[in-house]
């Protein structure tokens, strides 16, 4: 047992070194925040960026606490916090990011406009591999290309972490969805609902014919970018076209955008968390999301390996390695 002013956390000291369990003082909550008892911990490609020192964007210095996304119950309100009981249930992408300690811990300072009830048909575990890659679909398709029924919606990388969330969300809005993935991850996307793209047999050409009649895709979500992103230019309607991407950091040509007159929209979901701007936006985001998962228009895909903080590095070695089957989390 740990003493009372005391929590578990798992450390990285410097870029490439190991997750080192360690004690250090619990946090204590300032106004507007709240203490989070932490049930469980996404592990996002981020973390691993950061933790080999490549993240610069992201302003996590080391040594660091990893851990964006989390779930777990309130355990103590800071002052002015309104609206929250200790023993809420919540989940949020919170931490980890811009200096702040991440999720691989017992407990987590949290913002509390960032903060959502946790959706009552989900898991500890299942939750908190949600946030990053939920908040990263639903802006880039709801706020920035404002998917709605009858559009017809190409997801790049279906099968992925924002993929295949992003599916989900396009089909709940009432669009008809296509998703590009290689041949083993045409079952997991056919799954969700969507028409499969293989994008190793089919030119953007191919698929924008066969699927479009060659007017192009109303929306174009790229979650893969490079390469894919200057595809995504291409595979965009005439006019009404809105191509999205939130990994649009490379040197691209507009011009085949351009001349179909179509529009292209980036996705930072980090800001809130580095400008301290926008977060009661992203509580709203997971609130109006947890509406979806109840519903049952929502579910995470998880990979079946299960994780504690004494085992986290099996499961970055798994990420690290591109073997996960689904998003990997850590159970505090």
């Amino acid at each position: 047992m740990t003493d009372s002013l005391q929590m578990r956390a798992l450390i990285v000291d410097v870029a490439n070194g190991p997750l080192r369990l360690v004690s250090i003082p619990r946090p204590v909550p300032g106004p507007g925040q709240v203490l989070v008892r932490i049930k469980a911990s996404g592990v996002n490609p981020l973390d691993g960026k950061i933790r080999s020192g490549q993240a610069a964007h992201a302003r996590q210095p080391l040594p660091a606490v990893l851990g964006m996304d989390l779930a777990g119950t309130i355990d103590t309100l800071g002052e002015g916090v309104s609206g929250w009981l200790p023993g809420d249930e919540v989940y949020a992408m919170a931490t980890g990011i811009g200096g702040a300690q991440g999720s691989l811990a017992q407990f987590a300072v949290v913002d509390a406009r960032l903060l959502a009830h946790k959706p009552g048909n989900l898991s500890m575990r299942e939750t908190a591999g949600l946030p990053l890659v939920l908040i990263t679909a639903w802006e880039g398709l709801v706020d920035r290309a404002r998917v709605r029924a009858g559009q017809k919606v190409l997801i790049h990388g279906g099968a992925g972490g924002v993929g295949h969330v992003a599916v989900q969300i396009a089909r709940a809005f009432g669009a008809e969805v296509f998703a590009t993935g290689s041949a083993g991850q045409q079952a997991i996307i056919e799954s969700f609902g969507a028409t499969f793209i293989d994008y190793r047999k089919s030119s953007v050409e191919d698929y924008v014919a066969e699927h479009t009649g060659g007017e192009g895709f109303d929306i174009v979500y790229d979650t893969v970018g490079g390469e894919t992103l200057d595809a995504s230019f291409k595979a965009a309607r005439v006019y009404e076209g809105h191509v999205v991407s939130c990994l649009g950091w490379g040197q691209h040509s507009l011009a085949p955008l351009s001349f179909r007159a179509a529009t292209y929209s980036g996705v930072f979901t980090l800001l809130p968390l580095l400008t301290g701007k926008g977060g009661e936006h992203h509580g709203q985001i997971l609130r109006d999301a947890a509406k979806l998962i109840e519903a049952g228009k929502l579910k995470p895909l998880l990979d079946p390996r299960q994780f504690t903080l004494q085992t986290a590095e099996a499961a970055h070695e798994l990420l690290a390695g591109g073997a996960a089957q689904g998003r990997l989390v850590i159970e505090i």
